[in-house]
């Protein structure tokens, strides 16, 4: 059953806040306490639900998404104090993780309507999540990277191995991964998957005024185009998202962080 915008604003409020406007405008901006989102194992089991239920109100036509105060997302919030809990990491273990790390991705990308990412800051945990995103605009200190995964000894498989080399090209994409390389603004719009770097008093009002022009456009077309803009991305998770998610649990078997390092 479609769940209604009282029911999802409802049910994620820990760590999303909702509004809509009359044309059908959804901003997203997640939050925790109503300061900085902080990435955690809430989070990281809910936002694939989260964009299940956006994504399929018949009431939404754009989606903007946002984050609160100076950062979108950044691994250096997160609280590795609960880690220990999840020693040993077993096969029985991962096999929940497993599904959350499927619904993550593939609900983002089943979204059926446009998205647009307005990037307050930093994105250093999942960043590959905003730039599904069909618009991005960010601000000059908004920056990529992906601080978690292999610098801290896990098998990037969760959808950074088939997003990333998508929006970078395969080779760049390694790098990046590797090295936990840091992606400016700046040159993400060089490169071509930041559209727009805004001043950050600016940056919500002027996703809003790009969700209005794309708004003006009848329902039908705006979900056929975002249903012809993510095919492509449909078929590389089905060939590619379940065996990296499958060796990311294998390498979390062998060895799970319960310290976080970042580059500096």
């Amino acid at each position: 059953m479609r769940a209604n915008f009282d029911e999802y604003s409802a049910r994620y409020s820990s760590f999303a806040k909702f509004e809509r406007g009359d044309d059908g405008i959804l901003e997203i901006r997640f939050h925790t306490n109503g300061g900085r989102a902080k990435f955690d194992g809430a989070l990281h089991r809910d936002i694939g639900d989260l964009f299940s239920d956006v994504g399929q109100d018949l009431e939404n036509r754009v989606i903007i998404l946002t984050g609160t105060d100076d950062a979108f997302l950044l691994a250096s919030d997160m609280d590795m104090s609960v880690m220990e809990a999840f020693l040993p990491y077993t096969a029985a273990m991962h096999s929940g993780v497993y599904g959350e790390i499927l619904r993550l991705i593939n609900c983002v990308v089943d979204v059926e309507m446009p998205m647009i990412s307005a990037l307050n800051g930093p994105v250093t945990v999942h960043a590959e999540i905003p730039v599904l995103a069909d618009i991005v605009i960010a601000t000059e200190d908004t920056y990529f990277s992906d601080d978690f995964h292999f610098i801290n000894g896990v098998v990037p498989g969760d959808g950074a191995h088939v997003i990333w080399p998508y929006v970078l090209g395969n080779i760049r994409a390694k790098y990046f991964l590797l090295t936990a390389q840091r992606v400016t603004a700046t040159e993400a719009h060089t490169i071509g998957f930041v559209h727009e770097i805004v001043d950050a008093k600016q940056l919500v009002a002027r996703a809003w005024e790009l969700a209005r022009e794309l708004a003006k456009q009848p329902d039908v077309t705006l979900r056929a185009t975002r249903a012809l803009f993510t095919q492509p991305l449909k078929k590389l998770m089905l060939d590619n998202l379940p065996l990296g998610a499958a060796l990311e649990g294998l390498g979390s078997c062998n060895h799970f962080p319960t310290t976080l390092q970042s580059r500096p």
